[in-house]
């Protein structure tokens, strides 16, 4: 026990001791004493400004010899002190303003002082020299100062697509830590003239730390947005530009030493960057290819394959991957003649990230067989351009049998044309002939016989009469079968009908009565000018209808029209707004049916 409390009295006395050195030593480590530069490199016509700063007041200050320079203000002494929740704040500064006496490489050596009977030294710091500046820093107005910290840059993630390929414009509003923005607004926003563009919004800005041209800087990202090129060659992308609010420090201190700041407006622009678009190589190009640029997959579905007359069934007809998803048209399958097959129903599900869009996209055929049979649905090829291998694929889909168990047989045709010129025979169940039921012991009703009668003779030459009409009538069928480029034509029409009267029943809901109508614009364009939708831009569009003898206000309000769908993106756009638009597309496309 007496050997327990000597060990206990023992590190009483060691604590007791020791504690106030422990106390000293954080006091000791919680003091600082450095060396700050107005700037690190400067011009020999420019002025230095050095500030020596402790957080505690010391005593006995000797400053270095400022070797290379000249002293031409200093010391200067401020104090800086301030209580917060309970704790003090405390700074005190020496400041020196030199001026360089030669070029080179020099070095301000260290400072002393003591505080709390202990020497503090600063870290010395090397400085360079060059030349005069057109402009030194202290003759530098507060604009000089705003342009030299404050950069507004429109970062493309490619300067050389090829055409229909994704590239991304992301504008960064670059701040130096010596001024502060307060606030900003856009002046002129850019029109992406022969690109397809989408916006990528985001809900607040966050301030990042960068680097721009070597230089320690803080950014914004203010606007982002993906473009796909419409034309090859070299294409503009006008600059984005924005009036600034900026607080902008002066050479006056206030009454503590602290640098006192003036407010002033800027205005940034981002400058206009140039885009060479490379034409799609003509070499290897597939006659089936329609636009398609990306990296996709290809299928043909149906919903079933073993159904009854008068069931129908679901064709599908899906692209998907990453790409162009939006701008090219769905490869269209050559169904069998026997099947009644209706208008495709257009599905997409796609987002649009910086990198490009990527989803699906699908055309949904409702089918409905009338006759027994074995129809079959033949391969049909999807082509697109890979840019990063830069060659053209090609994805052919499975044949698919359609097989109708039950039925009334089609006896009009033993065969079944799938393709003009590619005849595929109809199976036939032998009992074709089974619903005739003959009734024995049949009696003639009166004496007015039909056999030998007009109307028998009438009948028996009706079907010779009929020949010459179906021999018509299958030749303009086998005409219109055969006229690919017209079909295509009739086919966009009867979008342009359908995305039109869609958007009406959208009215009120921006951006899916937008969508229909810029869809319908586009089919009736296909339609009438016979263009596809890779060689869509307004430019071209504007100087088709001028070869088509299309009066001046016609165009101006079609043109302007497009122009108002692709706003609708990122503009508020009223009830009012949108039912004008659909008034005057309406009273556009009949003008326009008038002149074409």
């Amino acid at each position: 026990m007496i050997k327990s409390l000597f060990t206990y009295l023992t590190t009483i006395v060691f604590l007791t001791c020791i504690a106030p050195a422990l106390e000293a030593q954080d006091k000791k480590d919680a003091i600082t004493f450095e060396m700050q530069l107005s700037k690190s490199k400067l011009g020999i016509n420019e002025r230095l400004r050095v500030d020596f700063v402790m957080n505690k007041d010391g005593d006995n200050f000797n400053p270095p010899d400022f070797e290379g320079f000249k002293v031409l203000m200093g010391p200067s002494q401020s104090i800086s002190s301030s209580w917060l929740n309970g704790v003090r704040s405390y700074s005190k500064t020496y400041s020196y303003t030199l001026a360089p006496t030669a070029r080179g490489q020099f070095k301000i050596k260290q400072a002393t002082i003591v505080i709390d009977g202990e020497t503090y030294k600063s870290l010395p710091k090397k400085i360079e020299v060059t030349a005069a500046v057109d402009k030194p820093s202290d003759q530098m107005t507060v604009d000089d100062i705003a342009d030299e910290n404050l950069h507004l840059v429109a970062e493309v993630s490619k300067s050389r697509p090829y055409l229909n390929e994704a590239i991304s414009v992301v504008y960064k509003l670059y701040v130096s830590p010596r001024i502060n923005v307060s606030n900003f607004r856009p002046l002129d926003n850019p029109k992406y003239n022969n690109f397809w563009s989408q916006d990528m919004p985001f809900s607040k800005y966050n301030i990042q730390n960068g680097s721009y041209q070597g230089q320690s800087y803080r950014y914004v990202i203010l606007k982002r947005v993906v473009l796909y090129p419409q034309k090859s060659g070299k294409l503009e992308i006008e600059p984005l530009s924005l009036d600034v609010t900026l607080d902008v420090p002066t050479n006056r201190r206030d009454f503590f030493g602290g640098r006192i700041y003036t407010q002033t407006n800027k205005t940034v622009s981002a400058g206009r960057r140039t885009i060479n678009v490379k034409a799609l190589p003509e070499e290897g190009r597939p006659e089936n290819f329609s636009g398609a640029v990306g990296n996709f997959e290809f299928v043909v579905t149906t919903s079933k394959e073993d159904l009854k007359a008068s069931e129908s069934l679901q064709a599908m007809v899906k692209v998907s991957g990453k790409g162009n998803l939006k701008l090219f048209q769905l490869p269209e399958p050559n169904f069998p003649s026997a099947l009644e097959v209706y208008e495709p129903e257009f599905d997409e599900n796609v987002k649009t990230t910086l990198s490009g869009m990527q989803g699906e996209v699908s055309n949904n055929y409702t089918i409905v067989p009338s006759y027994k049979g074995k129809y079959p649905m033949p391969s049909i090829k999807f082509s697109y351009f890979n840019p990063d291998l830069g060659k053209y694929r090609s994805i052919s889909s499975d044949e698919i049998m359609i097989n109708v168990l039950d039925g009334p047989t089609d006896i009009s045709s033993t065969v079944v044309s799938a393709v003009p010129g590619n005849k595929q025979a109809v199976i036939s169940s032998g009992n074709q002939f089974n619903f005739i039921k003959l009734k024995p012991n049949l009696t003639a009703i009166g004496t007015n016989y039909f056999f030998g009668s007009k109307r028998f003779y009438l009948w028996l030459s009706l079907p010779l009469c009929l020949i010459p009409l179906a021999i018509v009538f299958g030749k303009r069928r086998k005409a219109i079968a055969s006229d690919v480029a017209g079909n295509k034509l009739r086919r966009a029409n009867k979008l342009a009908k359908k995305y039109l009267f869609k958007a009406r029943k959208e009215l009120g809901n921006k951006e899916a009565f937008y969508i229909a109508l810029e869809k319908a614009l586009h089919n009736y364009l296909k339609a009438k000018l016979k263009i596809e939708t890779s060689e869509f831009s307004k430019d071209k569009i504007a100087a088709l209808l001028s070869q088509k003898t299309v009066d001046t206000p016609t165009s101006e309000g079609f043109i302007g029209l497009l122009k108002n769908c692709e706003m609708a993106r990122y503009s508020p756009f009223s009830d009012v707004q949108m039912q004008q638009d659909y008034d005057k597309a309406s009273e556009v496309i009949s003008y326009m049916d008038k002149q074409l």
